[in-house]
């Protein structure tokens, strides 16, 4: 025992002091006498035999779905495989999601596909076990290995509950984390039966050859499982959201209030307050980052211009401000709560284009024609005072009101008018036009709780504001690649590998329709051509299907001769991750404040469509809430002698009834709370009826969940 263990222990006042204390593999393991794993290969013999060819280096990705499986997206621009299957406890071989491992691929004859189960780890058992078979081997084989060694861990802090042990008096227990990525972890606790019905912190100390299940410590209560606060503290950690109160270093490199433009400032700016400028944004938006203004000029010309919140007028390089902003690296949206990356003071005042105050921008204007061709482009600094700050929704009621001709609306419909030109032009050159399903919340003024929910809907001034931020942020590309070429940065979607657009090939053609993808254009022209009669939102479901497809945005950098290019690459690097766990954590709010709408709710009767088939479910999209639930036949990974699933489709017969991607069905939603820890919206189907032969199995057989 160390000192630092010793002088703990001792503090008999503070007995909850010892549970944070980290686990060594002596005191926590289970001493079962049988090795369930390999031995992990010392790191110099990873070395040599990733030299030499032997052993692949990559990061291990493990499945949500089935906790027997993982994939290993292998590392180098040369590497022969970019992915390598790993399916089963051994061969998994104690690695965990996000680390860097080292993988021995296995002959060719041992390929397999991946399992089409949805197959999870329900914790049933507490025992350690061998290995356990992974079922449903398809048609396309993929590269399949083991883990021989891990080079790198990226263990982290994981939320999730305590399952307390039936036996008396117990202080190991198990914790399972609320990411299904990640296995159980036996820790030590005296303070169980407080933590019980708690979201609790864990770290991982190790993880034995001879445990089923990794060791860790408990390292904080976070509050009532269920609790809002709790769960959103629980959205943001589990998502790496840097969300603690700004620090006074940051907050002292703020400007003194009151703050006011000076003529100095006027000085160095070009003064654009007199031009009727406007704001379009969602209801109840307080960081307004942007404005836009139409005029036309002398020549019969139009004058359009963007302007952007001046940031970094308030924020100098290197100091305290600038580097936490960032770290940061995005705003981030939940449901009705937003965590800055600037202190609020810039971000919902002095850098929001609010309307009748006057703000520092950055502006692009062009002149275009009545084609929208553009004449001229000009960029500056600027001083604005916006007109108006409108919702999509006001500002297209006054377009569409005939009775309004005031200057402003008058802008907005030469605005309107401008970018249907615009996006017309870039659809021709084979703009792609994708779909998802958003959803937004009404909640109480006072509980803030979600009282309405339903899918978003997109106006034309949802357009006009997307196309004229497009046409910016192109114009400024095009500039700063012009005069700073040495470091500029691309933002663009990498192109997907062909396999990716598989089942949305598979899914058109169930329909008798073609999908090209060898181009954007190819495919954006076959998305454009497939209607069917009939089934208006068919084709609103083959580009949501066709957005899963797509690879995510990333910041690139674009030359290797600036000096500080390790530096610029480490802020993309960062950048790119804030935004993607940024994204992740807004659907998990969404998720999390969906449950709470349809807690109230009882059982709903809804149409829906499918959107996936898989081996033992289906996966329904409900086009009225934009809800995705999943509906079984089987339970868990038993198999059942009345289902058949077919890889062609792909198709799921049932009981005698075939089902295909996006028909139509009726099923019930209703939040299942069965599980504290996964609650979830569950679906059951009502129609089509799917009925046993056997009568005596109907109430076994159809459709569990």
């Amino acid at each position: 025992m160390n000192e630092c263990e010793e002088y703990v222990k001792s503090l008999i006042a503070n007995p909850e002091l010892v549970d944070r204390l980290a686990l060594t593999s002596d005191q926590n393991e289970i001493n079962s006498g049988k090795v369930l794993f390999l031995e992990h290969l010392p790191l110099s013999k990873i070395q040599a035999g990733i030299k030499s060819g032997i052993y692949l280096q990559g990061t291990f990705h493990a499945s949500r779905d089935n906790y027997l499986e993982a994939t290993v997206f292998v590392h180098g621009e040369a590497a022969e495989r970019k992915e390598v299957l790993i399916q089963g406890l051994q061969s998994l071989n104690r690695a965990l999601h996000q680390d860097v491992v080292a993988v021995e691929l296995l002959s060719r004859e041992c390929w397999v596909s991946p399992s089409e189960v949805v197959l999870q780890d329900d914790g049933g058992k507490d025992e350690d076990t061998g290995e356990e078979e992974v079922e449903d081997k398809a048609s396309i084989l993929k590269p399949t290995g083991r883990v021989v060694g891990i080079i790198k861990r990226n263990w982290r802090p994981y939320c999730g509950l305590l399952s307390q042990s039936n036996i008396k008096e117990a202080t190991r227990h198990l914790f399972t984390p609320d990411d299904r990525r990640i296995p159980r972890i036996r820790i030590e606790t005296r303070q169980a039966s407080n933590l019980v019905g708690h979201k609790i912190m864990v770290v991982i100390d190790g993880w034995p050859k001879n445990s089923r299940y990794p060791n860790g410590h408990f390292v904080k209560n976070l509050g009532d499982v269920g609790g809002k606060d709790t769960e959103t503290e629980v959205i943001l950690l589990e998502h790496d959201v840097p969300h603690l109160p700004f620090s006074q270093a940051v907050l002292s490199f703020l400007p003194k209030m009151p703050w006011g433009i000076t003529e100095e400032d006027v000085k160095n700016r070009m003064d654009l307050r007199h031009l009727c400028v406007c704001s379009v944004d969602p209801p109840g938006c307080t960081d307004i980052d942007d404005a836009l203004h139409f005029r036309e000029l002398e020549n019969k010309n139009f004058e359009v211009g963007v302007h952007i919140a001046d940031v970094s007028h308030f924020i100098r390089p290197g100091n305290a401000l600038d580097q936490e902003a960032a770290n940061r690296g995005t705003t981030v949206y939940l449901c009705g709560k937003r965590i800055d990356m600037v202190p609020e003071l810039l971000s919902s005042n002095l850098c929001s284009l609010r309307s009748d105050v006057e703000r520092f921008a950055f502006s692009c204007i062009w002149e275009m024609n009545y084609s929208a061709e553009i004449i001229k482009t000009h960029f500056t600094k600027s001083v604005i005072k916006s007109k108006a700050s409108l919702t999509y929704a006001e500002a297209q009621l006054r377009i569409d009101d005939t009775s309004l001709n005031d200057d402003i609306t008058q802008s907005l419909r030469g605005l309107n008018r401008l970018a249907k030109i615009l996006k017309a032009k870039r659809v021709e050159k084979g703009a792609l036009s994708l779909s998802s399903p958003e959803v937004r919340f009404h909640m109480d003024s006072e509980t803030h709780d979600p009282v309405d929910l339903h899918t978003k809907e997109l106006m034309e001034t949802n357009s006009m504001v997307e196309e004229f931020m497009l046409l910016a942020n192109i114009s400024v590309a095009r500039k700063i690649y012009e005069e700073f070429s040495e470091c500029a940065l691309l933002r663009k979607h990498p192109s997907p590998p062909p396999s990716n657009y598989d089942i949305l090939i598979k899914a058109a053609k169930s329909k008798g329709l073609l999908i090209h993808t060898d181009t954007a254009k190819a495919l954006a022209d076959s998305l454009n051509l497939a209607e069917i009669e009939g089934f208006p939102y068919f084709n609103t479901l083959l580009r949501i299907l066709a957005t899963r497809c797509m690879m995510q945005a990333v910041a690139l950098l674009i030359t290797h001769t600036l000096l500080y290019s390790d530096i610029i690459a480490t802020l993309c690097n960062n950048l790119n991750y804030r935004h993607k766990m940024a994204q992740y954590a807004q659907r998990a709010s969404v998720a999390f404040n969906t449950q709470l709408f349809f807690k109230s709710k009882g059982i709903l009767n809804e149409d829906g469509f499918i959107l996936f088939v898989r081996k033992n479910a289906i996966i329904i999209l409900i086009p009225k809430y934009g809800l995705e639930g999943t509906v079984f036949f089987e339970s868990k990974d038993k198999p059942s002698p009345h289902i058949a699933f077919s890889d062609e489709g792909p198709t799921l017969t049932v009981e005698g009834h075939t089902f295909f991607m996006f028909d139509k069905v009726k099923v019930t939603v209703a939040l299942d709370a069965s599980n504290i820890q996964h609650q979830k919206i569950r679906m059951a189907l009502i129609e089509p009826v799917v009925s046993s032969k056997k009568k005596k199995k109907k109430k076994k057989k159809s459709h569990k969940y």
